[in-house]
C-alpha cells in the first residue's frame, strides 16, 4: 500500500496567504500604497479569482474597489464605472444599471450627478425615452419632472428647457396632465 503526501507551498505577506510566489510579490508591492481595507478588497479579488488588478488603483477607496469587485464577480461590464473620477454614489447608479440591463452608456458620464444618473436610469429601466432628458444642464429635479411627464403621456417638449425651474416644469406638467383629463 503506497501513501502518497501532497506537500503545497504557500506564500504569506501579512495575513494573506498565496498559492505561488508571483501573486505574493505583486501583493507585497501593494502594502506601502494601499490601506488595510483596499489590501482586503484587493485580496478578495485574488481569493475570488477575478481580475483584481482592474481595481489595483490608489485612487479608489475600499467601498468603491468592493463595487467593482462584485461586479466583475457578477460578469458585469465594470470598464463604465471603474474610473476614479466617480464617486461611490455614481459608481453604484452604473453598475445597477448594468445589472438591470439598461443603456448605461447614456448617464455614464462623470458630469452626471448620481441624482440625475438614477433619474435617467429610472426612465430607461421603464422604457422611457431618456434622451429627452438626459442632459446635465438639467437638475435631476427639472430631469423628475421631465420624467413624469412622459411616463403620464404628456408632450414634455413644452416645457423640456432648462430655462425653467423644475417648480415650473412641475407646474406645466400638472397644467397639462389636467387638461389632458379633459
Amino acid at each position: 500500500m503506497a501513501i502518497i503526501v501532497e506537500v503545497k507551498t504557500t506564500y504569506k505577506v501579512n495575513n494573506f496567504e498565496f498559492n505561488n510566489q508571483k501573486d505574493a510579490e505583486t501583493f507585497d508591492n501593494y502594502l506601502n500604497v494601499f490601506d488595510n481595507r483596499q489590501l482586503n478588497e484587493l485580496y478578495e479579488g485574488y481569493k475570488n479569482k477575478i481580475d483584481y488588478t482592474i481595481y489595483a488603483n490608489p485612487d479608489f477607496n475600499a467601498e468603491q474597489m468592493e463595487l467593482i469587485r462584485e461586479g466583475l464577480e457578477d460578469e458585469l461590464d465594470v470598464s463604465f464605472y471603474a474610473i476614479p473620477v466617480f464617486n461611490w454614489s455614481q459608481m453604484r447608479e452604473i453598475c445597477s444599471g448594468l445589472e438591470d440591463k439598461v443603456n448605461v452608456s447614456l448617464y455614464a458620464k462623470p458630469e452626471y450627478t448620481y441624482q440625475q444618473m438614477f433619474e435617467i436610469h429610472f426612465g430607461l429601466k421603464n422604457g422611457l425615452d431618456a434622451s429627452v432628458y438626459a442632459n446635465p444642464e438639467f437638475t435631476w429635479k427639472q430631469m423628475k419632472q421631465i420624467r413624469l411627464g412622459l411616463e403620464q403621456g404628456l408632450d414634455v417638449s413644452i416645457y423640456t428647457n432648462s430655462k425653467y425651474s423644475w417648480k415650473e416644469m412641475e407646474k406645466i406638467r400638472k397644467e397639462l396632465k389636467s387638461k389632458n383629463n379633459i
